[in-house]
């Protein structure tokens, strides 16, 4: 069954809607990010200069940089069995997983997942849901399943479940440097067998759980995503893409309601067929 769901934008009683929440709800950038856009003279509201905290009604035509920019009526959430090798960009690059999927209406991914590891990610037309998610001060969890290169031991699961200390590689002046980056969240990590475990994180660091590894003198052979918060991979094969049902939205949207409580938007569903695989 393929579900339509025409997502109602928070208009007031006027029929209007703030112009910063406008951009943000069609994928164009964060509220903050849209306020200085507006104050940058880049957004434009029936070709008239946009002001700050404006609103605005359902029939005005909100333009940034030239380009229209609208609110899709249908809300398209996708999860996809990511395999190894497919990017999760929107770039005109081989192997992006937008053109791996090949769906008939615009997405884009949720997140990244590394173009060496597989397993879920999620994708979507829908900027507010976006902006939501990759907020990494509410904690989502994201469960991954891990391979490495060495035998592992209770020592190696506490150092990783306690925080890292990892690193990164900057280029100045034509030379290499490595600098501190960060003290990994505390997570919850199981080990599963002689080198493997199950790692949760809150986090979204690049490359985060391989350069953890690395730092406990190991070396990621596989990685596998499993869980976005309370969306799991389940059965679903690689290259395979599914709709999140409703039942897995509404607990992701209770979850956010919960954390940030600023979700603002009514989701009206209508029955129809079909359903999403590759």
């Amino acid at each position: 069954m393929q579900r339509k769901k025409e997502i109602v934008a928070e208009y007031d009683t006027a029929g209007l809607i703030r112009l910063n929440k406008y951009l943000s709800d069609a994928g164009v950038c964060s509220r903050r990010q849209a306020d200085k856009l507006i104050e940058e003279g880049k957004v434009t509201v029936d070709q008239i200069p946009a002001v700050t905290g404006m609103r605005i009604s359902r029939d005005q035509e909100v333009r940034v940089e030239g380009r229209k920019v609208t609110v899709e009526d249908e809300f398209i959430l996708l999860a996809c069995n990511k395999p190894r090798g497919i990017e999760c960009t929107t770039a005109e690059t081989e192997g992006n997983i937008v053109d791996f999927i090949r769906y008939p209406k615009r997405i884009y991914p949720i997140g990244r997942l590394d173009k060496d590891s597989e397993g879920l990610i999620l994708l979507t037309n829908h900027g507010a849901i976006v902006n939501k998610i990759l907020k990494a001060s509410n904690y989502h969890e994201k469960e991954y399943e891990v391979m490495v290169n060495r035998p592992i031991d209770e020592a190696f699961i506490k150092k990783m479940a306690n925080g890292v200390r990892i690193h990164k590689i900057e280029k100045k002046n034509g030379e290499k440097k490595v600098i501190f980056e960060a003290v990994t969240r505390k997570c919850k990590v199981t080990k599963t067998g002689e080198r493997t475990f199950r790692i949760v994180i809150t986090q979204g660091l690049n490359r985060q759980i391989r350069r953890m590894c690395e730092a406990c003198n190991a070396k990621v052979v596989t990685l596998k995503r499993i869980r976005i918060m309370n969306i799991r991979l389940g059965d679903l094969k690689t290259g395979e893409v599914r709709e999140v049902t409703d039942e897995e939205l509404k607990g992701l949207l209770d979850k956010k309601d919960r954390m940030d409580g600023s979700y603002g938007r009514e989701i009206k569903e209508n029955q129809g067929t079909g359903s999403a695989a590759k």
